[in-house]
């Protein structure tokens, strides 16, 4: 009986959460207007695929997909790169004020990003990398919190594996690529997943820095349409869809590495 009260419970709450985006769905599907009206319907009356073609074709949402798209996966790469390294760095390599320079950088998690926006942007701006994908890019290639979250992960790596391939003539390069990268394969899966949702999901760096809407992703392109058309709530649904879609169905695909790389790196941190 309590197992049954617990899971009815939670499919109970599964439910309330995933209902606005189930309706978000259903209404994409809507004639215009239809959502409107009272009481709004939970589905539509007949379906169509009109609001999609709008999106796709009048107001060119595929090349905004594109751009997010190649900004995210951009981010995603190279911060894998550059907090990978830094995190086996500072869990594994000794070098003059390691442990200080790190309390420095966690020192920094407490910082509020929006702070920092307006030096980063100025900064940017001198470099002459506003208003193009780089000024996106550039700024979120190594994150404070990819750093901790690999070298967490790291410091469960025994030193007597670094040592003997040490001992065995290996360099530090060999030995990063070919004994420690595999090791780190489930925490590789879950800065990717976070940096990837991140990079997907921002709306106010992108905002700042990419001032041509040839240049817009797609939550800002969604939120200058919805400037246009802010009556047409089954459009917006269908942008909204979107949006959510690939980043949904990428999470869905890899949570179990996801789950596993954060119970592993909680245990071996």
């Amino acid at each position: 009986m309590s197992r049954a009260i617990i899971n009815g419970l939670l499919i109970g709450c599964s439910l309330v959460a995933l209902f606005p985006l189930l309706w978000m769905l259903s209404v994409s599907f809507m004639q215009p207007g239809e959502a409107s009206s009272l009481p709004p319907p939970l589905l539509p009356r007949h379906a169509t695929f009109d609001n999609y073609h709008e999106l796709f074709i009048h107001a060119g949402m595929g090349r905004y997909l594109a751009n997010s798209l190649m900004v995210s996966t951009a981010i995603t790469l190279l911060a894998l790169a550059c907090n990978l390294m830094a995190g086996y760095a500072f869990a594994k390599l000794q070098f003059a004020g390691r442990e200080r320079l790190f309390q420095v950088l966690i020192g920094g998690l407490v910082i509020p990003a929006q702070v920092a926006m307006l030096p980063l942007f100025l900064l940017l701006k001198y470099m002459g990398l506003v208003n193009s994908y780089a000024g996106v890019i550039v700024p979120a290639t190594a994150t404070i919190f990819g750093i901790f979250l690999v070298r967490q992960y790291a410091r469960g790596i025994p030193d007597d594996l670094l040592e003997a391939a040490r001992i065995d003539g290996a360099g530090e390069w060999r030995i990063f690529v070919q004994i420690v990268m595999p090791l780190l394969k489930p925490i590789m899966v879950t800065l990717a997943i976070f940096t990837f949702l991140a990079a997907w999901n921002d709306f106010m760096w992108p905002l700042i820095v990419l001032t041509g809407q040839e240049h817009y992703t797609l939550p800002i392109a969604l939120a200058s349409l919805s400037r246009e058309h802010v009556q047409d709530s089954e459009l917006m649904m269908a942008g909204s869809v979107v949006t959510v879609l690939p980043v949904l169905a990428l999470f869905l695909a890899l949570q179990r590495y996801y789950l596993q790389g954060l119970l592993l790196g909680s245990v071996k941190g």
